[in-house]
């Protein structure tokens, strides 16, 4: 009997092959899951009218407002015995609003609107789901859906608020169309001030923006928007995927954050984390029925060893419903423009790449520890997201260099737009770890630049905010060190150490913006050399924030040498706009023993 992967057609897998022949041994994997994703397709279209209806489920999941002004409540909650809503609308009863339970999991309540036709539930007003399981307990729960969270000033725990104001923020501008040359400027909000404290959507709006623009980034990725209870998590631990972070202001100032942005000619990216979530109960997607798994793959196999957090279950239908529906929800609510997929490598393996060294050896791609429900569900997103959002832009981060990442899924590939070159940045801190000047191979380096798969482009970058975070030193401060502090003023003598810094920081900067990639990316600061690292407030350092923030104040101060750092940085990517060297073909190296860049189709040289 022949394989079933025999009958399935790939539509250009020969364009695949064309790239790598040497995939060509490989061709039933791809096949199989090629195959599945079908499958998923026409489940979908059955079920559910397909994935436009099945990726709006944002919009009857959680609380809804009807037309009437009557609430309907969906959750879904297999493992619970009952669900009742409780919250500041009926003085914290438990037991008076009780939800009813319908097929598959799912529980339905619906709240008339009041006397005076007014919903029964009050914007910004506190709610909790109570779920009883079969072992007697009495939980209290967010929706998974909730839309807003936050906290009081002195509690851990977030809570679920009722975000429902009478004027939602409308957006203005368009979306502007997908950047050839994609120069990332990747940030953080809450750190994005010169001031100890974190930092608003507005500050952003107002003073961060400017500054973008004006750098020549066309491309702004956004981390840490997805709720996270806990703050030195870098937006990783996720509590609250539907609900943009209330630490830096309201939902309707980040509409407004994007909408400014589009109308500087800036597309935004969301950083989303679908590879793992919190394992927070109280405040998280952990438990919400009361099992170990509902969303989540049950323990053992739902917990990530490393991260100590819960891992999704890509094979569940409803887990499908949640993750696809949160990738539409922040495109039409916020007007995203497109996804930086963190851990994609976690995703892809049953190993989750924890103690594997990927050699290249195609093997390690394929067979077993692949996890197909994961390449599945990212074929599914990119394909979806590609399909509704035509510019659309997503970017994978895999450290492993798994083939076909970054090509269509009508090839057989998982369809991201972007790959990360993530062995970059490592390469930079390795020379000026081991190496003097003198010492530098300019042929490995050149390799390490170029070395990426054909037809699969990449996001290249000299650092990012790994490296800046506590305990890792920026190529700024492996090159200049404590003179940092005092010898930047062009008020006093330039030292050799200053001098050799800022020229080798602007050196590693233009040859991986040249030869790195397809789009480059920097980290907020680094672009004028910022002298400090990065570290959140937590136990070890007194909660402070003196290290989470980042001092734009000193680009104020015209006798500082920061601005030079500033206005190289801004000329570099005024020039690549001019000349467009990222979105051109491969560039021709004549010398490998001297920077010598040429590029004969666009007819430059430096």
């Amino acid at each position: 009997m022949a394989d079933p992967e025999d009958n399935v057609a790939i539509p250009e897998f020969s364009c695949l092959l064309q790239m790598d022949p040497h995939l060509k041994t490989y061709e039933k994997d791809f096949k199989r899951r090629y195959e599945l994703l079908q499958k998923q397709l026409l489940q979908l279209e059955e079920a559910e009218g397909g994935f436009e209806q099945f990726t709006r489920s944002y919009q009857n999941f959680g609380v809804q407002r009807r037309p009437d002004n009557s609430l309907f409540f969906q959750e879904w909650a297999p493992a619970a015995e009952a669900l009742f809503l409780t919250g500041d609308f009926n003085g914290w009863d438990k037991f008076a609003h009780p939800y009813t339970k319908k097929e598959f999991g799912k529980w339905e309540l619906v709240l008339p609107p009041k006397p005076d036709k007014s919903p029964a539930v009050d914007h910004n007003t506190k709610l909790k789901v109570v779920v009883h399981t079969n072992t007697g307990e009495r939980l209290y729960r967010i929706s998974p859906w909730a839309k807003y969270v936050n906290r009081e000033e002195k509690s851990v725990i977030y809570e679920w608020v009722h975000w429902d104001p009478p004027q939602l923020y409308s957006q203005i501008h368009p979306r502007p169309k997908k950047p050839t040359s994609l120069r990332i400027y990747e940030a953080h909000v809450g750190i994005a001030s010169p001031e100890g404290k974190i930092a608003s959507y507005t500050n952003f709006t107002t003073n961060v923006l400017p500054r973008i623009k004006d750098l020549g980034y066309n491309c702004i990725q956004l981390m840490a928007i997805m709720e996270h209870a806990y703050y030195a998590s870098f937006g990783y631990q996720i509590t609250s995927f539907f609900a943009a972070s209330s630490r830096y202001g309201t939902p309707e100032e980040l509409k407004q954050l994007i909408d400014v942005a589009h109308s500087m000619g800036i597309v935004v990216l969301l950083d989303v984390v679908h590879s793992h979530a919190s394992k927070n109960t109280e405040d998280g997607l952990n438990a919400f029925d009361g099992s170990d798994s509902c969303f989540f793959h049950a323990l053992p196999r739902g917990q990530h060893s490393l991260w100590d957090s819960r891992l999704f279950n890509y094979s569940s239908w409803e887990v499908l419903r949640f993750l696809l529906s949160n990738l539409r929800w922040w495109m039409e609510e916020y007007c995203f423009d497109g996804f930086r997929f963190d851990g994609v490598t976690s995703m892809m393996y049953h190993h989750h790449g924890i103690g594997t060294g990927f050699s290249g050896d195609y093997s390690e791609y394929f067979g077993l520890q692949v996890d197909e429900d994961s390449l599945v569900y990212l074929m599914l997103a990119n394909h979806i997201l590609h399909t509704l959002y035509p510019d659309c832009i997503t970017v994978a981060e895999d450290v492993s260099g798994m083939p076909a990442v970054c090509r269509g899924v009508e090839e057989g590939g998982l369809g991201f737009d972007y790959r990360l070159a993530m062995a970059i940045p490592d390469k930079w801190i390795q020379i000026l770890k081991e190496f003097k000047d003198e010492d530098w191979d300019m042929g490995n380096i050149v390799h390490t630049l170029t070395n990426r798969r054909y037809g699969e482009k990449c996001i290249a970058y000299a650092e990012s905010h790994d490296q800046a975070l506590v305990g890792d030193k920026t190529l700024a401060f492996w090159l200049m060190d404590k003179e940092m502090y005092t010898n930047m003023s062009s008020l006093v003598p330039m030292t050799s150490i200053i001098d050799r810094g800022i020229q080798i920081h602007k050196m590693i900067r233009l040859i991986t913006h040249g030869l790195g990639g397809e789009g480059y990316l920097n980290f907020i600061g680094n672009e004028f050399g910022h002298p400090e690292w990065l570290d959140f407030p937590r136990e070890g350092n007194n909660e402070s924030y003196h290290y989470a923030r980042r001092q734009f104040n000193l680009l104020d101060m015209e006798h500082l040498r920061y601005c030079q750092l500033y206005a190289f940085d801004r000329d570099m990517n005024r020039t690549e706009d001019k000349y467009g060297w990222l979105a051109a073909a491969p560039v021709y190296i004549p010398c490998r023993t001297a920077i010598v860049l040429a590029n004969e189709e666009i007819d430059y040289c430096y």
